[in-house]
């Protein structure tokens, strides 16, 4: 039997999962339950893997898999056996840097720029090294899109892990608590949330072992904002 916090958390997680393909943080968890702390969800968490409902994948910073439902929930939510990734099969063609529909399934190549720093910034990389098919749903609005891979740990709170792809929706302009691929001085891209201070730019990583960069505006520009994400296995 679990309580009503549990349950929602199990919800919260499950549907998250569902939507995004990975697991919200301990900090979008605790928002979304209305704890104080991030102490109340590590205690859910424990009970829930407890009571054999999840399981924390080993060497995955907030990893969990979802492993079974309650009977009283388990109807009503779809695809209740967990995240299923829709594969689109087919070799990827030889086509020029912008992104280009394939209207059958419903995707678009996107070319991928190269890396980019989750961590420490690294110089940026402008040369398209390869293409990816994503969902057309993945992407927002009618602006250029295009992706990169991460490179680096600091953002494994937010649910982005060395190696994963992120898709970029070019735009030089973010709200505070974005995920903007950022230009420090004109030479370094790092992946970080952007926060707004006065004539300041606070770039917070997702990692407790990861310090904020606090900047002059005029030392950084945003050159887009993270609006989806490709994990393989």
């Amino acid at each position: 039997m679990l309580t009503k916090k549990q349950l929602d958390l199990l919800k919260f997680i499950h549907n998250r999962v569902q939507r995004d393909g990975v697991t919200p943080s301990f900090d979008e968890m605790k928002d979304a339950l209305d704890l104080r702390s991030k102490s109340g969800i590590h205690r859910l968490i424990t009970a829930l893997e407890e009571r054999g409902f999840i399981q924390r994948l080993a060497h995955r910073a907030r990893a969990i898999e979802i492993v079974k439902l309650p009977e009283a929930i388990e109807g009503r939510l779809p695809n209740s056996s967990g995240f299923q990734p829709k594969v689109i099969e087919g070799d990827r063609p030889e086509q020029p840097r912008s992104a280009m529909p394939i209207s059958d399934v419903h995707a678009m190549e996107l070319p991928v720029m190269g890396r980019i720093a989750a961590g420490t910034p690294i110089e940026a990389i402008s040369e398209v090294s390869s293409h990816v098919a994503v969902p057309g749903t993945m992407l927002s609005g009618n602006g250029h899109h295009y992706a990169l891979e991460v490179k680096g740990d600091s953002m494994i709170e937010a649910g982005i892990n060395d190696g994963d792809v992120v898709v970029i929706r070019e735009q030089t302009t973010a709200n505070n608590g974005d995920i903007v691929v950022a230009l420090v001085e004109g030479a370094e891209a790092t992946l970080k949330r952007f926060r707004r201070h006065g004539t300041s730019i606070a770039l917070e990583p997702a990692n407790v072992n990861y310090e904020t960069r606090v900047l002059p505006d005029h030392m950084v520009k945003v050159q887009g904002r993270l609006v989806g994400l490709i994990r393989s296995y």
